[in-house]
């Protein structure tokens, strides 16, 4: 259900030049709050929410599950002093990235083994431009005039 919500909110991958431009359509791009001497981010709240809501559920999912690789990256952020909301916050950075990726790669892939039609097979020349078609051996007529049979007589009983 996640991954449908991700690609159904995502739509056309490659209208997002960067991948900030698409954190900042997902609501992950992070907001700078300084004050005096402090320097903050805090999650923005513009953006896509039911995309953001989809990425919280994968970046908890992650955090949860031991052994992946968004739980090892959240257990390193504390070493670099962040809190865990933060640590949550960066997880979810690089989770839009991940899907901006593997969304844009699909798509590539698809573009490429699609025709300009969107269906496999379809190309952009012409049907009616090909070649005359060939018969097959069954189409074909068969050689020499047709001698006809002579229909037999009724013989009376």
């Amino acid at each position: 259900m996640t991954a449908a919500r991700l690609l159904g909110r995502t739509k056309n991958p490659t209208r997002f030049p960067t991948a900030g431009a698409f954190a900042q359509y997902a609501g992950t791009a992070p907001i700078e709050i300084a004050s005096a001497d402090r320097v903050r981010h805090r999650l923005s709240r513009r953006g896509d929410r039911q995309l953001n809501a989809a990425l919280h559920t994968v970046a908890i999912t992650q955090i949860r599950m031991p052994d992946t690789r968004g739980h090892t990256y959240y257990q390193a952020k504390p070493a670099e002093g962040k809190t865990s909301r933060e640590a949550q916050r960066c997880l979810k950075r690089r989770l839009a990235d991940h899907v901006r990726r593997t969304v844009i790669g699909d798509e590539r892939r698809r573009t490429r083994t699609t025709g300009s039609g969107g269906q496999p097979g379809a190309t952009t020349a012409s049907s009616a431009a090909g070649p005359t078609p060939t018969a097959d051996s069954s189409d074909k007529s068969l050689p020499g005039p047709a001698e006809p049979e002579p229909t037999p007589t009724p013989q009376p009983a």
